[in-house]
């Protein structure tokens, strides 16, 4: 097929990958813009333009595609299907209806269920036993389209945002290939009952509540690891992420440490501290952490 491929991070970048490998004509690439990233502000090219280059294929990074020349533009590609996985832009009716074949989005969630911005996270934070990929037809709605393929992955219970993330990527890239190996599949409309919408996750979410119940608070840092990553206050002001925590059976006052082994009562139950991160340092286990700063019972964690 004659593909537009339409994706940035990633988690695109996984599914452009393996429709070159399968054989597809990929006759242009849209990805969002370099823009400035990291702590030097350096610009950066997306995943999804890296590998585009490094394939040959022609990128694209407009502002908008509302304007009739980037339309006239997209149009004259003469695709056959376009595929968007994470692009960042909104898709106007013209550029739904120009493709022959319509244009099909991999979506990181179980659809309806979650919805929206941030399917991933919204899962881990919800407790979701299972979340997968939904290949849909797209529409003018938000990821309300109709879908030709949908596939579970379970959420295992260490699983952070991270490594749920690679999963996803590596089954939605499979998915699409395997859409288009053969006649698409016939659209199925998605069901009225049990829409959710994943909405954006603001910075404030990160923040650490020890008031909390411990299984909620370890769901927030599965969620929010490695990025933005959930935080709290040491007893000194310092910043702290925690990136990766466990239940632990001890219980005392909330964000107290319990031992001398980062045990932080919560406001059910306690968190075992495992993988830890200060302002302007690298992440470290707590036995590395703890052999350069002592937090003694009774230590002070706050919000």
């Amino acid at each position: 097929m004659r593909v537009v491929f339409m994706g940035t991070p990633d988690f695109a970048a996984s599914a452009l990958a393996a429709l070159i490998a399968a054989g597809h004509e990929i006759v242009a690439v849209y990805s969002q813009p370099p823009r400035p990233a990291g702590r030097g502000q350096d610009v950066r090219k997306s995943p999804v333009q890296l590998l585009a280059e490094s394939n040959a294929l022609p990128v694209r990074h407009p502002v908008s595609l509302k304007n009739a020349d980037e339309q006239t533009a997209f149009a004259a590609l003469q695709a056959d299907i376009a595929i968007v996985a994470a692009y960042g832009l909104i898709l106007p009716k013209p550029v739904l209806a120009t493709p022959r074949l319509g244009c099909l989005n991999i979506h990181a969630s179980l659809l309806p269920r979650w919805r929206g911005a941030a399917p991933i996270q919204r899962a881990i934070l919800a407790g979701d036993k299972e979340t997968g990929i939904t290949i849909m037809q797209m529409d003018e709605g938000l990821d309300t389209g109709a879908m030709l393929c949908r596939e579970s992955l379970p959420i295992g219970p260490q699983m952070n945002a991270g490594s749920l993330h690679d999963a996803l990527a590596d089954l939605g890239a499979r998915l699409i290939v395997k859409v288009l190996s053969a006649p698409l599949p016939a659209a199925v409309p998605q069901p009225t009952e049990g829409v959710t919408y994943a909405a954006k996750i603001s910075p404030a979410e990160a923040q650490i509540d020890w008031s909390k119940p411990a299984e909620e608070l370890a769901r927030q840092i599965r969620a929010f690891a490695p990025v933005p990553g959930a935080w709290c206050l040491m007893e000194d002001g310092a910043r702290l992420k925690i990136l990766e925590a466990q239940l632990a059976t001890k219980c005392g006052a909330p964000g107290v440490a319990l031992d001398d082994e980062l045990t932080i009562g919560c406001g059910e139950g306690a968190l075992r501290l495992m993988l830890l991160q200060k302002a302007g340092k690298k992440a470290m286990p707590a036995s590395e952490f703890l052999r350069g700063q002592k937090v003694p019972a009774g230590t002070g964690f706050s919000a």
